[in-house]
């Protein structure tokens, strides 16, 4: 068995902030592999919590129907042993999994066998494409590091209903779940357990060339009844759910033998009809009827550099942004939802932004800049602009990333957009065990009319002292028509996490010039000062057996803007525990202070006026575990708001499990606010109701009331992949006033039926 391992102390942990990546301590990086086991044996295992695994080379293609009946199953034997991350960090697993690695000319084949000592209080209640849910079902998963770089790699994961679930990590840090390839899952249940088998057709990989491959590989089982996961290898407690993205840790796979390169071509043709209507166009129309095609074409330069091409791009598929409450004078930010943009979207990942803690990952706040932000394209004052065609080409060449992007949009005169052409370079390059120096540019220019182009220069860099202790930083500098001053930003990071203690220190300024504009900015003109410490111990076994940890957090903000004066501060204290049954309650307590330099509108016919306010406030808020049939995050907040009150009442990431098949996603945010110029009450209501056919065919309506805006807005999906990487989508949209005539006053509308279908050459 292996032992837990000790935690550095703070002063070791910043010795190693300089001490170089190859001896850097906790977690640095995997322990050297162990010998590659001697056959029949498929694992060998080092005592540092290593491993390597052979891959096995079968003559006939396996039949992927989650039963183990063929004779290689009893032939070979399966790698086991896995070791605990939660909630018992370096114990192994209470469950067995036997798992299988195999290959033949064409696929590569995981199978696992994933044994329960009480499968009737298995949590299985998700079986949708690429849902959330699926890490908090019954599951299983693994992680290639296909190039074994040991800081990339491809997900692929399966919940027992049989949900998949691919995503693509980047830099062991950002994870995108919207990357697809072809690949298949099956499972089934047996007396003592289920049964899962993956085929994933080599063509669906990148990897370099050459018949000596040394890839990586991670695999995870989570056991979600009981609230346990465990690894191959061993990994850190304080990853949590990052411990998947953590490929330096993985173990080594021999034996595997790919085949050469050769054409890689698809090509995905679609053909779209739609009736529409909006009565906020100019000029307004009502069931205007419409078709188009295009298609989408991803070409294998090599077996590690892919090229997209796109032409007549469509978005009709893509579910509405979820509706968002905003209390301040600031813009919100809304994610990218479109699939064309997210596939590589790691690569084009820049400072940090978008990276979550754990693992070398660095969490930044939606203050700091976003260099690029696919967003600006193909939209504009929130309508979509059409797009005509573009490419973009990612991938890696030895120990460089490279991203490059050139989209062409056409002018929509609704959206108040013309012809604009957009380009982003991306290159990024590996440097010692974990960390990268990297450069990006971006420019914006409208192809007609003399208004010129706006340009963002950036250079950026993480240096990994250890998994603990990360620096991140970068420098950026914009051009803009007509500003020549002040257009510059910058951000030094520091970031120390283990599972016990945790810190963070930041500096970021962003100059009133700059202006990203492929980017997303939230205000300017600011510098930014911000330091956190965390204290988590766990219990001693002997004691709270009901409590898995406590978390004690506080954290100190500071702005101030260009000419010194300071615009806001927030000090924050918070005590969390969490429980064993995947529970989390929380205590904070805000104080803030906030200065409005002009009158801002934070209601309709209620306007906040200059000056300084302090406010301060109290949050509880109770997590309900997602492996009971009601599940998600209930708050209560009290406490002052610009020389008034404010209380709020929510409920977020809300699931309501009625079936394995059916189940319901209510959120609600409630807030009553009193100011010395007027009160009201701000409300957004969402339920997303499914119903899952099978894991490749659901069925979605989302429905949303926004109290603010005086909006009911109604998107309801068909998605069925009939074969994979092919799809049928019937979507219907629509939007109607509150206030004018009741719910009845129907402002916009569209019914859209869209087929595509994938073709390989």
């Amino acid at each position: 068995m292996i032992r837990r391992p000790g935690l550095a102390s703070l002063t070791a942990a910043l010795w190693l902030m300089c001490a170089p990546p190859l001896l850097a301590g906790q977690g640095g990086s995997a322990p050297a592999p162990p010998p590659p086991p001697l056959p029949p044996a498929t694992i060998s295992r080092g005592a540092a919590g290593g491993a390597t695994v052979r891959a096995v080379r079968i003559s006939e293609p396996l039949n992927v129907d989650g039963r183990l009946d063929e004779s290689v199953y009893t032939a070979v034997p399966p790698i086991g042993d896995f070791i605990q991350q939660e909630p018992r960090e370096g114990e192994l697993a209470t469950e067995q999994t036997d798992v299988w690695i195999l290959f033949d000319a064409r696929n590569l084949y995981i199978s696992a066998r994933c044994w329960d000592s009480a499968p009737e209080r298995e949590v299985a209640n998700e079986m949708r494409r690429d849902a959330s849910g699926i890490v908090q079902n019954e599951s299983f998963g693994f992680t290639l590091d296909t190039f074994g770089d040991k800081r990339n790699g491809l997900l692929f994961m399966s919940s027992s209903l049989g949900g998949l679930r691919d995503s693509a990590v980047t830099d062991e840090s950002s994870n995108n779940i919207d990357w697809n390839t072809v690949w298949d899952a099956r499972t089934a249940r047996f007396e003592n357990g289920w049964i899962v088998e993956f085929v994933i057709p080599f063509k669906s990989l990148r990897y370099p060339p050459g018949s000596d491959q040394r890839w990586g590989i991670q695999v995870r089982r989570e056991v979600r009844w009981k609230n346990e996961t465990s690894f191959l290898t061993l990994v850190p407690a304080f990853l949590g759910n990052t411990g998947m993205w953590a490929v330096s840790l993985a173990a080594t796979i021999e034996g595997l033998e790919v085949p050469a390169s050769g054409k890689n071509l698809e090509i995905k043709p679609y053909a779209i009809t739609d009736l529409r209507t909006d009565r906020d166009a100019s000029p307004s129309f009502a069931n205007k009827g419409d078709g188009d095609v295009g298609f989408d074409v991803k070409y294998g330069l090599s077996k590690s550099l892919t090229l997209d091409l796109t032409y007549n791009t469509d978005f009709a598929q893509v579910e509405d942004d979820l509706q968002q409450v905003n209390l301040t004078r600031f813009n919100l930010f809304f994610p990218e939802r479109r699939d064309f943009f997210l596939e590589g979207q790691g690569i084009f990942g820049f400072g940090g932004v978008g990276v979550s803690a754990g693992g070398g990952a660095i969490s930044l706040t939606n203050n700091t800049p976003v260099l690029f932000f696919s967003r600006r394209i193909g939209l504009n004052n929130e309508r979509p602009v059409p797009i005509r065609g573009g490419g973009r080409m990612t991938g890696k060449i030895g120990a460089y990333s490279i991203g490059v992007l050139n989209i062409q949009s056409d002018e929509e005169v609704a959206a108040d957009a013309r012809p604009t052409n957009f380009s982003v370079l991306r290159i990024k390059r590996d440097l010692f065990r974990r960390s990268n120096i990297g450069v990006l540019y971006t420019r914006r220019d409208e192809t007609q009319g003399d208004r010129g182009a706006g340009e963002t220069f950036g250079i950026d860099a993480l240096y990994s002292a250890s998994r603990s202790v990360n620096l991140n930083g970068y420098v950026a500098r914009t051009r803009t028509p007509g500003v020549r001053r002040d257009d510059a930003s910058y951000l030094g990071h520091f970031d120390y996490n283990t599972d016990r203690w945790g810190a963070q220190l930041e500096h970021l300024n962003v100059g009133a010039g700059f202006n990203p504009e492929v980017g997303f900015l939230r205000r300017t003109d600011f510098t930014r000062q911000y330091a956190e410490a965390r204290f988590s111990p766990r219990p001693a076994r002997t004691h709270w057996t009901a409590v898995r940890r406590f978390v004690y957090l506080g954290s100190f903000e500071y702005f101030e803007d260009g000419a010194g004066t300071p615009e806001m501060r927030e000090a924050q204290a918070s005590f969390s525990i969490q429980l064993q049954s995947g529970d989390y309650m929380t205590l904070r307590y805000l104080h803030d202070y906030e200065l409005i330099p002009r009158p801002f509108p934070i209601a309709t016919d209620v306007l906040v006026p200059v000056g300084g306010y302090d406010y301060q406030s109290g949050v509880v808020s109770y997590l309900f575990g997602q492996q009971r049939p009601i599940s998600g995050t209930l708050s209560y907040q009290e406490g002052s708001l610009y020389g008034g009150t404010k209380r709020t009442v929510g409920f977020s990431g809300g699931r309501v499990v009625l079936s394995s098949h059916f189940q319901i996603e209510p959120s609600i945010s409630a807030n009553w606010v009193s100011l010395p110029w007027g009160a009201y009450t701000s409300t957004v209501v969402t339920a997303r109701h499914t119903y899952m056919v099978s894991p490749r065919m659901f069925m979605s309506a989302l429905i949303q009331y926004n109290s603010s805006a005086s909006t009911l807005g109604t998107n309801a999906r068909f998605r069925w992949e009939y074969r994979p990487g092919s799809e049928l989508f019937v979507v219907y949209s629509g939007g109607r006033d509150t206030v004018l005539k009741g719910f009845s006053e129907l402002v916009n509308r569209s019914s859209v039926i869209k087929i595509n279908r994938l073709i390989g050459l």
